[in-house]
């Protein structure tokens, strides 16, 4: 990782700097390149080679008040924010981050983290096309972690106008907005030191957003729900999880989904993990979708070797036979 030392805070989010006067901060940068190759059986694969490369800048500093500031910023391909957000602490209050709705905020940083050597059962390159939990994620969003909580508990509330908007420049309103109005989420995670079972956590959510009404194909708001469950023992993790959505919509309204998985690390560079997530579309006679997947993954320096063995049935809640598919995904990443 290369730094670039001594960049005041002010430099980095100047509407601060009206607060308070900013002290020496730090910007370091990192990156990475990944590269992956997908065999799809029985099916045509078309060009099998994938590659992504990204820049990060991770800056940090403190205001003369106590505050602390950390921005996020990342480049994805073709030059384009694929996450940005500001952190401010407060001490003795809790951090206040300042998300573009670009990056998982809320209920979506929850809406699958069964345990994993790599990734989740249906995102190592073959989609299940399964409709998953996002509460006000897609929209410029202010989430709150406060500190004054039990030991062992992590909470958080999040808040959008525009649960939908993307991203807007500063002195700006506006974005691209669709149907979603306002939302909230609330999440909360507790840990050993609050359950009282070493390598146990808990972990639920709740998130509502209001929609605009449209009698053709909206009748209502959003709602979503998270609850789950992982537990670690030795090199052992097991999870189970299972999210509720209603999506306000006249057709397909609702979707159940559960996923549950199983991971153990072999040393400390090789891990091994079996991940299944089926969802079912509640309110049509499709059948459910659902991925199944084996995956292995080691790492050696700044070097991530990982292959994965999935197997999608009922893709996109299609009965078809094609909707039934596998592949194999050797995957590569550097980081630098």
């Amino acid at each position: 990782m290369n730094k670039l030392t001594k960049i005041g805070v002010s430099a980095l989010c100047g509407s601060l700097a009206g607060f308070s006067v900013a002290q020496a901060g730090e910007l370091s940068v990192s990156g990475g390149a990944n590269l992956t190759w997908l065999s799809a059986h029985d099916d045509t694969t078309g060009n099998p080679i994938g590659m992504a490369s990204n820049v990060s800048f991770a800056g940090s500093g403190e205001l003369d008040n106590g505050w602390s500031v950390d921005l996020s910023i990342a480049y994805a391909d073709g030059g384009n924010y694929s996450n940005a957000n500001v952190t401010i602490g407060l001490p003795g209050m809790g951090d206040v981050r300042i998300d573009q709705g670009t990056s998982g905020t809320g209920i979506q940083r929850l809406d699958d983290i069964t345990p994993t050597a790599w990734e989740e059962a249906d995102g190592a390159g073959l989609s299940a096309g399964i409709n998953k939990i996002a509460g006000t994620s897609a929209g410029g969003t202010v989430e709150f972690t406060p500190s004054e909580v039990p030991d062992g508990l992590t909470a958080r509330v999040a808040w959008s106008a525009d649960s939908d908007s993307g991203n807007t420049n500063d002195k700006t309103a506006g974005g691209d907005s669709g149907a979603l109005g306002s939302g909230w989420d609330i999440t909360l995670e507790a840990g050993a030191d609050l359950t009282g079972v070493d390598g146990l956590t808990l972990y639920g959510g709740l998130s509502q957003v209001e929609q605009n009404q449209n009698a053709a194909t909206l009748s209502g708001d959003i709602k979503e729900s998270v609850m789950g469950i992982k537990y670690a023992a030795g090199s052992f993790t097991v999870g189970y999880q299972q999210t509720d959505e209603d999506t306000g919509a006249t057709a397909a309204a609702g979707y159940d989904n559960i996923s549950y998985g199983i991971s153990f690390q072999v040393n400390d560079d090789l891990s091994v993990s079996y991940g299944h997530v089926e969802s079912d579309q509640s309110t049509t006679s499709n059948p459910d979708a659902e991925a199944d997947s084996l995956q292995a993954s080691y790492t050696m320096g700044g070097a991530t070797l990982a292959i994965a063995q999935v197997d999608v049935d009922n893709q996109t809640y299609g009965s078809a036979a094609s909707a039934d598919k596998t592949a194999t995904i050797l995957y590569l990443g550097l980081a630098f």
